[in-house]
């Protein structure tokens, strides 16, 4: 079976909730564009607040809407 190609804005969406969940700084969002930069924005949102709800690891991952 072909693994199927996730669209940019999921990536960046899942990227930045992990980069959140791990307690990065939003400064460093690798997107420059303003339109593909506030996908990654919004994951990190997600992920520093499961971050500060006491979530790590698996059930982060678990808890991010989007990997579902």
């Amino acid at each position: 079976m072909k693994k199927q190609k996730r669209d940019r804005t999921s990536t960046l969406f899942n990227r930045g909730f992990m980069a959140g969940i791990n307690g990065r700084s939003r400064e460093e969002c690798p997107v420059q564009t303003v339109e593909l930069r506030s996908h990654w924005m919004s994951g990190w949102r997600e992920g520093r607040e499961a971050h500060w709800s006491g979530m790590s690891g698996v059930s982060a991952i678990q808890h991010n809407p989007s990997m579902h």
